[in-house]
């Protein structure tokens, strides 16, 4: 059971990684591309449980980030009758949906991406 182009993409993608375009991955041979190669020799041998754990994942991690905008839906109310929005709702919730991609990266047995370091500056050795 391998997985799609699809969700190699979606996985790339929630794990922080940038787009792999058409190019081999042996052609990137320096240090931040290790991890890229990790991450395409795990999804490309995935064992077919694990990759049933992987695709729990990948649909978690979609309705997560389609709740991060619907988020911006009550900005524009403070008070409405005895309900007062969460002003941290947006950020809370893309932090709960950061904590997941982790959780897969952790899963895969892979370093969070460059998308998702929290400094902007990931060292990968």
């Amino acid at each position: 059971m391998t997985f799609t182009d699809a969700e190699k993409t979606e996985i790339r993608r929630f794990c922080g990684y940038p787009v792999s375009g058409t190019l081999p991955i042996g052609f990137q041979t320096w240090a931040p591309y290790q991890a890229c190669g990790l991450l395409e020799y795990r999804i490309d041998n995935i064992s077919v449980t694990e990759a049933k754990v992987v695709r729990r994942y990948l649909s978690t991690l979609t309705v997560l980030e389609f709740a991060i905008p619907r988020a911006g839906d009550n900005l524009d109310t403070d008070h409405a009758a005895v309900w007062t929005r969460n002003r941290d709702e947006p950020k809370d919730r893309a932090q709960l949906f950061d904590d997941w991609r982790r959780r897969l990266c952790g899963f895969l047995g892979i370093p969070p991406g460059p998308a998702l370091s929290d400094r902007g500056i990931n060292l990968i050795v």
